[in-house]
């Protein structure tokens, strides 16, 4: 597949600015990245520092919120659009509990708007692709995977915005023929990931010497995938999956929130001694409600299709996440402040 202008949208976000370094670094993509991103809390242009340097020509940033119908119908036209690569979403299941209709409009009309231009780009347009999320299938119990094949059961209002959004693309697919493909994928993690999310938060509480908040019981399990393996899969599947077609993009790493906690606190006794171990910093504190117990990815359809498996075991991966928050603290402090943002309204208004 020959992509001339790839929409990347939430680009600046964890995942999608992970994947914007990824695809312009791959010998078989020679076309141009243009990143929409509506530059919330957890969208960082620095996530992206060096790009257009690195890469002249080949990359555009435009603020723009992908609720803005007219607006992403422009940027189609102008730019020539051939493929989207769809991260953009409100994703944190906390501040989904708490103000829901952000994530009705950004992940479900969002979504929308972006189908409605993708298919109005007529026979020139070759893929959409949508990441997804294993939250969409609910929660499993003590045994089990989840594959493509599993019913779909959100108890977040994050998870069925997310469902919503899933089933909108399929059905552009189905009812007009457009060209797509959705990846649901496990638990992320690594470089550029928002502070409020749980490795970095453990991370960085552990070296200030923070309580470690954990919740309930610490016993509720997720599949961990290293966020570059995740790019890898995703660019594995806008090549070669088939259209139409969902792929399960997974870790092979269950782990127990408890467990993960304690690995971090054992590393970083390693690096840097604090003459007590930091699980002492463990503090557990009240569940949040629809806490889902247990998730598990079955990712062998795209190992068996399209050859794609996670080249990180949790521990490497987890060891080169630690080296990147500990060598880029004033990433980590201008987030954390609110500076960067900031530097957002002097620069974008």
């Amino acid at each position: 597949m020959e992509v001339k202008n790839l929409l990347v949208t939430g680009g600046c976000g964890f995942i999608g600015s992970n994947f914007v370094r990824y695809i312009l670094s791959r010998e078989d993509f020679s076309g141009r990245v243009i990143n929409v991103d509506k530059l919330t809390y957890a969208g960082n242009p620095e996530n992206l520092a060096g790009i257009e340097e690195a890469f002249p020509g080949r990359y555009v940033f435009l603020r723009v919120d992908i609720c803005d119908a007219e607006a992403m119908e422009k940027i189609f036209s102008e730019f020539e659009i051939d493929a989207v690569c769809h991260f953009a979403a409100e994703s944190h299941v906390d501040r989904s509990i708490k103000r829901p209709e952000s994530f009705i409009q950004t992940n479900i009309v969002g979504t929308f708007n972006l189908l409605e231009a993708a298919k109005k780009a007529g026979d020139s347009f070759k893929l959409f692709h949508h990441i997804s999320t294993d939250e969409v299938y609910g929660s499993l119990g003590p045994t089990g995977f989840f594959t493509e094949e599993t019913p779909y059961r959100p108890n977040s209002p994050y998870s069925a915005s997310k469902a919503a959004s899933d089933h909108l693309v399929r059905a552009y697919h189905e009812t007009y023929g457009l060209p797509t493909t959705i990846s649901n994928c496990s638990n992320n993690y690594g470089p550029y990931q928002f502070p409020e999310k749980l490795i970095p938060l453990m991370i960085l509480n552990a070296l200030e010497g923070r309580p470690l908040p954990v919740y309930g019981d610490g016993k509720n399990v997720r599949d961990w995938l290293y966020v570059v393996d995740h790019c890898e899969a995703i660019w594995t599947i806008m090549k070669e999956g088939r259209r139409g077609d969902t792929y399960n993009v997974g870790g092979n790493c269950e782990r127990e929130n408890i467990t993960i906690v304690e690995l971090i606190c054992d590393l970083l006794d390693e690096k840097f001694p604090c003459g007590t171990s930091r699980r002492s910093l463990i503090t557990f504190v009240p569940d949040r409600p629809g806490h889902d117990r247990r998730y598990a990815i079955d990712f062998s359809k795209i190992r068996r299709e399209l050859g794609w498996s996670p080249r990180e075991s949790f521990e490497s991966g987890l060891k080169k996440t630690i080296n990147w928050y500990v060598e880029n603290r004033a990433w980590t402090e201008r987030v954390r402040s609110g500076e960067y943002q900031a530097w957002i309204k002097e620069h974008y208004g």
